[in-house]
């Protein structure tokens, strides 16, 4: 069977040597396939860690869920859509994007989805997975 890339949400009293052992992967995988986490000593609830890295064909990055787009959320997805979004032409950055989820990035992705054709709530800049995969971001970790 093949594995997915798989995401766990961060809960109270975790560890990352916890949620490596709960997932069958070491320590190292964790902090390999999450960059962003620069102390392994310090998550929050909350936060979404990957558990499983991306397929090893998969070019694309899985949508993450809904959830994932939040401003407590910084990883290198949300930059790499960000770079997705400008050359779409939907950019609402006074500068460029950064790993960070902001007001920048939920109004350039709502003109992603009118660009798409979506319209009210279902363009109000928080991704979806139909629009994320029309969007194709490039997979972060390879």
């Amino acid at each position: 069977m093949e594995r997915t890339t798989e995401f766990y949400v961060v809960k109270r009293g975790d560890n990352l040597t916890k949620i490596a052992s709960m997932f069958h992967v070491t320590l190292d995988q964790i902090l390999e396939w999450n960059p962003q986490i620069k102390d392994p000593d310090v998550i929050h609830p909350g936060q979404q860690i990957r558990v499983r890295p991306p397929d090893s064909g998969n070019e694309y990055e899985p949508f993450p869920g809904a959830d994932f787009f939040q401003s407590s959320v910084t990883s290198p997805i949300i930059e790499a859509m960000g770079y997705r979004l400008i050359e779409e032409g939907c950019s609402a950055y006074a500068g460029g994007p950064d790993s960070q989820w902001s007001e920048a990035d939920r109004k350039s992705y709502s003109k992603w989805q009118r660009k798409l054709g979506f319209e009210g709530h279902d363009a109000d800049g928080t991704p979806g997975r139909k629009s994320w995969e029309r969007l194709r971001v490039p997979a972060v970790y390879e």
